[in-house]
């Protein structure tokens, strides 16, 4: 059935104001259409019929000036008679359309208005434009025969006769629409009156059929209480209310109430009653059978079992002390600890559980009948002093009201106490007889009390010889703490030295750098000059002089960087910057960079590549490649004949130790260099990895070298993750093994891999033995040939290009000038910053700068910065050059304004180069 629409007082109230509003609002609707219809007939008789009258005016004037102009003209004979004429008669057509344009509604007037038209125009043409021609030729005669006839008298009288008619036309028209007008405002009037009539009787209606509604339904409940009232406490009586509306809640809210009240008088008789039941009980079992029986008779439960709480070695344990409708004793389990199954939990969390969906294998409550199955269970655990000391279990063929759950909770908030009390009085029974026994036993203890108290005062005496012993110990401990704590700050003090050291001597190697660097770039400049000797002036002694000198020059900046690389690593100031590596470019490099040294030593270079490693990797190109060029560098230099062996291949999963495979990382790489040189005694393999270490002296003076190599290439390796073992015998050469990870997740913990290193060291011969055979190799013995820049493309883009040189050593300039003015370029000097600003703002602009760093009274940095900021020249290629490459110099420079960087000593083709890149550009 559906529910009844509720329509409530405010409701009804709200919806009769509403419908006298909407009444008003369209009776405003009605009227303010009639008025705007009565505005706008107003307005078109206002508008349309004094324009009408206007444009008549203006076109009779218009015709009036014609004839005065006319006439004056002939008169006077003087032109000026003309412009009224010639201006009236191209006015008066303009006001001729619009006037006809009004009546496009009124076809007898437009009938009207064609023919004045036509009465003026027969009027210009025969008395107008011909009595001014004949003036104008001075013709008096025909002038006066014409005025003597006089044609032009008898249309002026015919156009005023049809201009009267068309406006007495108009003025009945206009008087016929002000009648209408009048006519439809007296309806307005009327319609107004009715309109509110009706709008007073509809509210009135309304008002009436409201206040009934709301009246007799107030009467109704009134009625219902006095008879509810007078029943003398009977309360079964309820009201009844037909309408919907708030009244209805009202009695709605009072029938509640009655119900509540009801049920409160029921829950207090039997919890009045429960109470007086149990008094005077001493056991807990009688207490317990009693309980159950009352609490099933008030709620009509079927099944019933009552637990209380014992302790035993097992901790707290609730047995049942008695049941309801129990047969056989099978009501319920015995016992059961706090926390288990349903009882057990309730018992825990100390709350109420009412359970309706009864599962089919719960216990079934037994009648004369036959076995049935309980719909609804309430179990509630009994509290004292926030401690659970009893449970009950209650089972039910319906399920518990709300009442009859209250009932029960009201009733356990005090049987508590009683139980309590119960168990209280049966326990003080029990102690009483034990108490009894146990006052023999104590007369006898306390004989054996004062002899432990004679013994207790000599192990105090004991005691506090201890602890005094304890107190100098303690003193002691203070004395060592303060001793440790300026053992600390002495630490932390030579910690602080060693850092000022440290900085001292980073900062003394970029000063002997430039220093060295700076004499440095000279000689290798000129001596790779003389070396070219482009004039065919020097004997092939002093060719050979040259390329002595270049190549110790190059040997020389070779050991710089090495120890520069080395104190950065030291130091831990060495920048690893990881990135993606192309792995399938690696043979081709080395092809490139040792096929001229192999076939200089005539040794055999080979290249194997396993098809499993991986296209691309993450490290440190840079020291990678550093790393692999200085093992085949040492490899070419300690092999006579033979070959040098490249083997790149992926470590094998079954290969990876268990350190190995710690470090996340994508695969680890094995790059081996095998050669068949001179070998290494097994007892130098460690020794040749330290700084300036070889393997004996004769190396030394034999081969060359500084001792550096292997042991910047550990220190990188190490910074990359990886490590480099060594297997090799005298006399049959040496095999070196760069183990890298791929670091795609960034670096790795350096104990970790130092761990995997001396796990790998062990048995790494064997494992390189093992491995070789397994890995599928792909032989590359395609060389890829060098290309040469073109002398002729250099020629061509410095010819006549204007350089500035800034630098304050004149063996740089001298070197610069020569090498440059050989390439055709005009070349300008400036020894610091300052003379380099004058020049630039005194002299032709120039193509590009070469400028030092280090100068005096103003370097390079602050030049540059000026070129940019002050002289405002960006577009202008400035290369740095710089002979202390320390760390971030190339970012300074670059922050600074240059365009490129180059530190010092400069290779002559990769100088070229740039400039060829800026300078084309």
């Amino acid at each position: 059935m559906e529910k009844k629409m509720r329509f409530g007082i405010k409701s009804k109230i709200i919806i009769g104001y509403l419908i006298v509003i909407v009444c008003l609002f369209i009776a405003f609707i009605v009227l303010n259409s009639q008025i705007s219809s009565l505005q706008k007939e107003r307005n078109f008789i206002i508008d349309h019929d004094i324009e009408v009258h206007d444009l008549t005016n203006r076109i009779e004037k218009h015709l009036l000036d014609m004839e005065t102009g006319q006439r004056g003209y002939i008169i006077t004979g003087e032109a000026s008679y003309l412009e009224p004429y010639n201006s009236a008669a191209s006015s008066w057509e303009k006001d001729y359309n619009a006037l006809y344009q009004l009546l496009n509604n009124n076809p007898n007037q437009q009938e009207k208005l064609e023919k004045i038209k036509g009465s003026i125009q027969d009027w210009i043409e025969a008395a107008g434009e011909p009595t001014i021609a004949l003036k104008k030729e001075n013709n008096t005669k025909e002038l006066q025969q014409f005025f003597e006839k006089d044609p032009g008298r008898q249309y002026m009288d015919d156009i005023r006769s049809q201009f009267t008619s068309f406006r007495n036309v108009e003025k009945k028209s206009t008087e016929t629409r002000a009648t209408e007008l009048d006519e439809k405002n007296q309806k307005i009037k009327i319609g107004l009156y009715g309109l509110l009539l009706f709008v007073t009787l509809i509210s009135l209606a309304i008002a009436i059929v409201l206040s009934n509604s709301i009246v007799n339904t107030i009467k109704e409940v009134t009625q219902t209480i006095k008879r509810i009232t007078a029943s003398k406490g009977e309360l079964k009586g309820r009201i009844k209310v037909r309408s919907n509306d708030e009244i209805k809640d009202l009695g709605i809210a009072t029938n509640a109430l009655l119900e509540n009240i009801e049920e409160r008088n029921w829950l207090q008789t039997n919890i009045a009653h429960a109470v007086t039941m149990y008094q005077g009980i001493a056991s807990v079992d009688k207490l317990a059978e009693k309980f159950l029986f009352t609490v099933s008779e008030m709620t009509g439960a079927s099944f019933g079992a009552f637990y209380v709480r014992e302790e035993n070695d097992k901790g707290d344990l609730f047995v049942k002390q008695a049941a309801f409708a129990d047969r056989k004793g099978d009501a319920g389990r015995e016992s059961f600890l706090i926390g288990q199954g349903l009882i057990g939990q309730a018992a825990l969390e100390k709350r109420t559980l009412v359970i309706n969906d009864v599962p089919d294998t719960y216990q079934l409550i037994a009648s004369g009948l036959g076995d049935v199955k309980p719909k609804s269970i309430f179990i509630v655990p009994v509290l004292f002093e926030d401690e659970v000391i009893a449970v009950i279990e209650l089972a039910s063929l319906h399920e518990f009201t709300v009442l009859e759950q209250e009932l029960i909770s009201q009733v356990i908030e005090t049987f508590g106490l009683t139980i309590n009390g119960v168990i209280r009085r049966m326990e003080i029974a029990r102690l009483l007889k034990e108490s009894q026994a146990m006052t023999e036993e104590l007369q006898a203890q306390s004989e054996e009390l004062q002899t432990q108290s004679e013994e207790l005062q000599m192990q105090s005496e004991e005691l506090r010889m201890i602890n005094e012993q304890l107190e100098e110990r303690t003193k002691d401990a203070e004395e060592k703490s303060f001793e440790l704590e300026a053992a600390k700050e002495d630490l932390e003090e030579k910690a602080h030295q060693l850092e000022l050291n440290s900085q001292y001597k980073s900062e003394f190697l970029a000063n002997m750098s430039h220093e060295l660097r700076t004499p440095l770039n000279s000689i290798l400049i000129l001596s790779e000059m003389l070396e070219e000797n482009a004039a065919k002036t020097l004997s092939e002694d002093e060719e050979e002089y040259a390329r002595i000198i270049h190549s110790s020059g190059k040997d020389l900046l070779a050991l710089i960087n090495d120890i520069l690389d080395l104190s950065k690593v030291e130091s831990g100031k060495l920048d690893v910057l990881l990135a993606e590596m192309n792995m399938s470019e690696l043979p081709d490099q080395i092809e490139r960079n040792f096929s001229h040294v192999a076939e200089q030593k005539e040794v055999k270079l080979k290249i194997n590549k396993a098809q499993d490693v991986p296209d691309i990797i993450h490290t440190d190109e840079k020291r990678f490649q550093q790393i692999v060029k200085n093992l085949l560098s040492n490899a070419f230099k300690f092999t006579e004949s033979g070959s040098v062996t490249v083997s790149i291949q992926q470590v094998a999963n079954h290969r990876l130790t268990t350190a190995m495979r710690t470090v996340d990382t994508d695969c680890w790489l094995e790059i081996a260099v095998a050669d068949t040189g001179i070998g290494i005694p097994k007892e130098k393999h460690q020794l040749i990895f330290e700084a300036f270490q070889q393997a004996d002296g004769a190396t030394v003076r034999k081969y060359g070298g500084t001792g550096l190599g292997l042991s910047i290439c550990s220190e990188f390796a190490k910074l990359l993750g990886g490590w480099i073992s060594l297997c090799s015998e005298v006399g049959k050469g040496s095999t070196f093994t760069l183990y890298l990870p791929s670091l795609s997740k960034g670096l790795v913990d350096y104990e970790k891999v130092n761990f995997a290193y001396e796990e790998v060291a062990v048995s790494v011969e064997e494992a390189v033995e093992e491995a070789k055979p397994e890995a599928e190799i792909t032989e590359v013995d395609h060389p890829v040939q060098p290309v040469e820049p073109s002398l002729q493309d250099d020629e061509n883009v410095f010819q006549d290009k204007r350089v500035l040189i800034v630098d304050d050593d004149q063996r740089n300039i001298f070197a610069l000038k020569t090498a440059l003015a050989k390439q055709g370029m005009t070349i300008m000097t400036a020894h610091n910053g300052i003379e380099c600003l004058e020049m630039m703002k005194n002299s032709e602009p120039f193509d590009l700068i070469l400028m030092d760093i280090m100068m005096p009274q103003m370097d390079g940095y602050e030049a540059m910065q000026k070129i940019r900021g002050e002289l405002k020249l960006v577009d202008l290629p400035i290369i740095a050059l710089t002979a202390k490459a320390m760390k971030n110099d190339r970012e300074k420079c670059l922050e600074a304004g240059a365009s490129d960087y180059i530190s010092k000593p400069l290779d002559l083709n990769q100088l070229f180069s740039v400039m060829r890149v800026w300078l084309v550009n």
